[in-house]
């Protein structure tokens, strides 16, 4: 049984200006998620979809880089996974001035780095200062919103005041601040000669850990360490035997003595490595629920898990603003056309063939979850309507001249475009189909591009696209997506000439529409606002925008659905943090 745990003290501990202190929480346990004390030992084995580019996170925009990283490293402050409230991490306490803009950091004592080098201060201000606000980090995406106003430097400074203790200023009160704070901490020892203190040039930052490195190379606080790489095969890691939580019995985590992954492209293909046997446990999508159900009440050892999702990526469509094509660029630039094509878009058809029902209308683009932020605008969606839609496009002047059943884009070329998606995922290719056909329907060619699924992210920002078929994640604050939903972000791909002519520049107004300023004006507020109901409401107004003038197309926001053997014991899939990322140090075998 999995409840729903609300945000109001997540919230609550990010808007405090009084001063936080918590007990150092060696002793971690969530019987609520139903995870008793397990037997150390053994070895669960995951699946990677692609082949990591770095052991760095901080050096690539990767979801693979994430899920290892995720369990290499730690940050100062991280969730309770029953309740989503912050508690102390690599911090084992802090101090909030009455003012809100002085953030003291009190850091654990005695957590080493995997190679036995102690934790300090020194690490946590090195990787704020070379990394996170490094602009040509390519992952360091936390300088362009959490430490800028208006283009300007923030100027959130960072100090170690001795060994253990760590002050960030701030020029104003940040209400996400707290909560910004679950960066992962890097090792200065192994990672300054690729920084400008070091001596290196600010790009630099990125080929630190290639994969080739030696794994010895490769040091976090996390409870595993890098062992092994195989290229296009296998990652392994291993337990970290110094690591500083314990469950409730006082046994030392993690459980487990290695964590392996298999990289395995492709649905299918994980889907048959793990019917062999030969994966722990496997995330599945609706699409896979019924074989996967079956099989669990015919007898299979294995259990199908579900829950709400509040984390996670629901897919979307994206046109480009700034296609190379102009006639393409008029339309997809033109808030009329993307309007009418919202029409064409089936979303119920999508939950019930697709997602198989374990999915809902999504937010726009704030989960439904998420009680806090999330503005019902199903009313304000343009619906799927065939006929409204093609009646938007006649009016646009878009219509079929010669009687080929495509409408025309000019005088002498029909209404055609590519449709990047996924085509390593059943998911993304449904969906992609479904758009095809529907969009035939209306007399709109979209000719399909299939790419791997964690190339769809990239291809966005490089802006080598004509319409976009990708997903980006949901989280409990819109402060912590302003990179992708403020314009002129880092990961605002579907309308890249908003974004500076280059680092540490001010965001380009002149490309901005009218509502896209209005946008950016949300966030620029919300950034220094601490008062939680105006910060709700400026957030509604921002979703009401969205589903008004479609930056982008929001699909649906699928549930969370898990297959896992038997064997594995502490399986948990709360509001979307993925199995085989934080679950994992509580896993055991049975």
């Amino acid at each position: 049984m999995f409840r729903r745990p609300t945000l109001a003290m997540l919230l609550a501990a990010t808007l405090a200006l009084s001063t936080l202190a918590f007990a150092q929480p060696r002793t971690v346990g969530y019987p609520d998620l139903g995870m008793v004390p397990g037997t150390a030992g053994g070895t669960v084995t995951l699946a990677l979809g692609d082949s990591p580019p770095r052991f760095f996170y901080y050096g690539e925009i990767s979801n693979v880089s994430q899920t290892l990283t995720q369990q290499m490293f730690d940050s100062l402050v991280e969730f309770d996974l029953e309740n989503y409230e912050l508690v102390p991490g690599l911090a084992a306490s802090w101090d909030v001035s009455e003012d809100g803009t002085v953030y003291t950091f009190n850091l654990r004592d005695g957590v080493t780095w995997h190679d036995g080098v102690p934790f300090s201060a020194d690490d946590v201000v090195f990787t704020y200062e070379q990394i996170i606000t490094n602009p040509e980090a390519r992952a360091g995406d936390a300088a362009n919103f959490q430490f800028t106003v208006d283009g300007e430097a923030r100027r959130v400074t960072f100090e170690a005041v001795d060994r253990l203790t760590v002050r960030m200023t701030l020029p104003a009160p940040s209400a996400a601040f707290l909560l910004q704070q679950r960066f992962f901490i890097m090792p200065k020892h192994k990672l300054l000669p690729f920084s400008v203190e070091g001596g290196a040039q600010p790009a630099e930052i990125n080929d630190a850990w290639p994969t080739d490195v030696a794994p010895s190379e490769v040091v976090g606080t996390g409870p595993f360490q890098l062992a092994e790489y195989v290229a296009g095969q296998v990652v392994r890691l291993t337990k970290n035997e110094n690591y500083w939580k314990v469950d409730e019995a006082g046994t030392a985590l993690p459980y487990l003595d290695a964590l392996t992954y298999l990289i395995v492209p492709g649905t299918d293909a994980q889907i048959a490595q793990f019917l062999a046997g030969n994966l722990d446990q496997l995330n599945i999508s609706g699409a896979q629920f019924p074989d996967f159900k079956s099989r669990e009440l015919a007898g299979a050892d294995f259990a199908v898990v579900q829950s709400p999702a509040l984390f996670g990526s629901p897919p979307h469509l994206a046109f480009n603003f700034d296609v190379a094509d102009p006639d393409l660029q008029r339309a997809f630039a033109d808030v009329a056309f993307r309007q009418a094509m919202e029409y064409a878009v089936d979303r119920m058809r999508v939950i019930d063939d697709v997602y198989n029902g374990l999915a809902e209308i999504p937010g726009t683009p704030t989960a439904p979850a998420n009680g806090a932020f999330y503005e019902d605008t199903t009313g304000l969606m343009r619906m799927y309507d065939l006929e409204a839609a093609a009646a938007a496009l006649d009016a646009l002047g878009y219509v079929d001249t010669d009687g080929d059943g495509v409408r025309n884009l000019t005088a002498d070329r029909e209404l055609e475009f590519t449709l990047t998606y996924g085509n390593d995922s059943a998911t993304w290719t449904d969906i992609a189909t479904i758009l095809q056909n529907d969009f035939a329907e209306i007399g709109v060619r979209a000719n399909l591009q299939g790419v791997q699924s964690s190339q769809l992210l990239g291809t966005g920002l490089s802006g080598d696209y004509e319409a976009l078929l990708v997903a980006l994640g949901n989280q409990p604050d819109p402060e912590l997506r302003k990179p992708i939903w403020q314009p002129g972000g880092s990961l605002y791909y579907w309308h890249r000439s908003t974004q500076p002519a280059e680092q540490g520049a001010a965001p380009n107004f002149e490309a901005m529409e009218p509502w896209e300023l209005e946008l950016y004006e949300i966030f620029d507020l919300n950034s220094t606002e601490t008062d939680p109901a105006v910060r709700a409401e400026r957030y509604r107004e921002w979703q009401r925008i969205n589903a008004e003038f479609l930056p982008v197309i929001m699909i649906a926001k699928p549930g969370n659905v898990a297959a896992v053997y038997d064997r594995v014991g502490n399986f948990a899939y709360s509001l979307g943090v993925i199995p085989g990322y934080n679950p994992v140090p509580f896993y055991f075998l049975r």
